[in-house]
């Protein structure tokens, strides 16, 4: 059986401009829609955006700087969507080995 996931998690980081943002964050450790937008492909307002489908699962959490808001990664979070997707891919591991014993055992039934 596959483990229960987080649908809303993994959909934000099934983005690619989410996770290059996660990954500027987590290098920088922290930073604004405008120094975000300033290193990524798309819009400040897209930035802003894609932070707050972030922020809605918990992978950002935000503090008020000025005129501007600084995000910084939710490490804690971070490493549960990590964490479910190293028990998903061993479920799927063991789902495959079990085709592979199949496919072979087949295949053997056929040779023989």
């Amino acid at each position: 059986m596959i483990p229960a996931v987080d649908d809303e998690l993994w959909s934000a980081v099934g983005d690619p401009v989410r996770r290059r943002m996660l990954d500027l964050l987590l290098a920088d450790g922290s930073g604004t829609a405008t120094t975000l937008s300033d290193r990524l492909p798309v819009t400040r307002q897209a930035v802003t955006k894609h932070l707050g489908v972030l922020g809605r699962v918990g992978l950002v959490h935000v503090t008020p700087s000025g005129r501007e808001r600084l995000y910084q990664v939710d490490e804690a979070q971070l490493a549960r969507a990590v964490a479910q997707l190293a028990s998903v891919g061993s479920a799927w591991d063991a789902r495959l080995q079990r085709i592979r014993r199949i496919a072979e055992t087949i295949q053997r039934g056929q040779d023989g």
